[in-house]
């Protein structure tokens, strides 16, 4: 049986190659359930605008369903000759329906019902995502409390650089994730406009009623140029791109957490549950979640870039190349999806090593900066104070000994002029202490921070 979409105007039935070359029935299938809600919406606006009737719009509704419970049960067949999930839909309808099946398609074209449908799926994918996001969200946020009290080093070019609260790197993966929805919201604004009705490239000379599909299908509004529309495939890269940043995130994570469970940091342990082992040693607990996590983040960066590449020379409207913007997508969805579902339970479920950190928190002079601004509080220069302490640091590494165990007179010799207070601000949590500054690491700044979060994320 010849697909639909080829017309009278065919004086040879298709290749059997060709149609292997086109079909994309092997994964727009997924696309089924929006297609036949698209369909519904359709047929539903074509009967109050009376080019089909009340009677055929309820038959093809009806018909509709049927198909749907057939897809859900995969006991419909593929054809590849029919291409693509919309040609199947719509010639089963035809099998049922006959002429009525045939009328659906009326002011329609397969570029607008595609768009539609994508928008349509993709808006769904969105909300999973992001409700995904605000789940491990809540799982950083959980551990704030139970680890308040912990310090932890801070670093810069992966050097020891200042303490911090545990609670303040929690709250600080919390804001690169409220980033990722901010694009999510950003981009389903863009996402959520209709395409149905512009048709394949000019629009309809049928009397439609584009502003009611778009109401039925939950869109915001409607697309306003059909030969933009027919063409127009930036929300799909932006959705892809939306993605990458969220997969650039899991993977800065993954990779903080991998390096933090070493024997070498020794700061994190992560569930087992999560965690493999190897063929020959016996001993290894390898967190492969982690490090597949940040591995994915590659599969990610590249299906951006080919959606770029493919969109970057096409003219208006409507070419076939589109038809590969489906899977690079659908892989960056899968992909993100998957890595969140187990993000979330790796953050709830991981154990922080108290002792292991504590043990070394002195080492690095974590609180040479706080010690720098005592002094500038005193009246000193910033680089008089850099320098001077910087000397500091140099004479306790000398001594092998943390700089809140420097003898006050060795500071005073090496031109620092201070008293006992000089002792308040040294030490890691005499450090933390210090902070005041809105954002900073500060307890009482951290515990507000915890606050918002708690009635953002409640």
């Amino acid at each position: 049986m010849a697909s639909p979409s080829r017309s009278g105007v065919f004086d040879a039935a298709s290749d059997s190659r060709l149609e292997q070359f086109c079909e994309s029935i092997s994964f727009d299938r997924r696309l089924y359930e929006v297609d036949i809600e698209g369909s519904s919406a359709h047929a539903e606006m074509l009967a109050v605008q009376g080019l089909i009737s009340g009677k055929e719009c309820d038959q093809i509704l009806e018909a509709l369903a049927a198909i749907r419970v057939e897809l859900d049960e995969d006991t419909l067949p593929m054809r590849t000759e029919l291409e693509d999930v919309h040609m199947h839909v719509e010639q089963a309808l035809i099998d049922r329906l006959g002429d009525v099946g045939r009328k659906l398609h009326t002011a329609r074209s397969r570029n607008d019902q595609v768009s539609t449908d994508f928008r349509l799926w993709i808006r769904g994918q969105l909300d999973l995502v992001d409700g995904l996001l605000a789940d491990l969200q809540r799982a950083f946020l959980g551990r704030c409390e139970g680890d308040f009290d912990v310090v932890l080093p801070a670093y810069t070019h992966l050097q020891r650089a200042q303490p911090v609260l545990a609670s303040h790197y929690w709250l600080a993966y919390i804001e690169k994730l409220a980033r990722d929805r901010q694009r999510i919201a950003d981009c389903r604004s863009r996402v959520n406009i209709c395409s149905l009705g512009v048709a394949a490239v000019a629009g309809t000379s049928m009397d439609i009623d584009r502003k009611l599909t778009a109401e039925k299908l939950g869109f915001d509004d409607v697309t306003r140029n059909s030969l933009d529309t027919s063409s127009d495939r930036d929300f799909v890269v932006e959705a892809a791109f939306v993605l990458t940043m969220i997969a650039q995130h899991l993977s800065g994570w993954s990779e903080e957490w991998i390096l933090w469970s070493t024997e070498e940091f020794g700061f994190l342990k992560i569930p087992h549950a999560f965690c493999t082992g190897s063929s020959i040693m016996p001993q290894k607990v390898n967190p492969d979640v982690l490090e597949l996590t940040r591995g994915k983040t590659a599969r990610v960066v590249g299906n951006l870039q080919t959606l770029l590449v493919l969109i970057k020379g096409l003219p208006l409207a409507y070419n076939r190349d589109l038809q590969e913007d489906k899977p690079p997508l659908f892989d960056s969805f899968d992909t993100v999806i998957a890595c969140l579902q187990l993000a979330i339970p790796i953050v709830s479920g991981s154990t922080l090593q108290r002792d292991r950190i504590a043990s070394r928190l002195e080492h690095g002079y974590l609180d040479a900066t706080t010690l720098m601004e005592y002094l500038m509080k005193k009246g000193l220069p910033q680089r008089t104070a850099h320098h001077l302490v910087g000397s500091l640091v140099g004479e306790a590494m000398k001594r092998k000994i943390p700089l809140s165990e420097m003898p006050l007179d060795a500071m005073i010799e090496a031109g620092v002029s201070v008293d006992n207070s000089i002792f308040d601000v040294l030490g890691t949590a005499n450090a933390v202490r210090a902070y005041v500054s809105f954002g900073s690491s500060a307890p009482e700044q951290v515990r507000q921070q915890m606050q918002y979060w708690k009635t953002l994320l409640s």
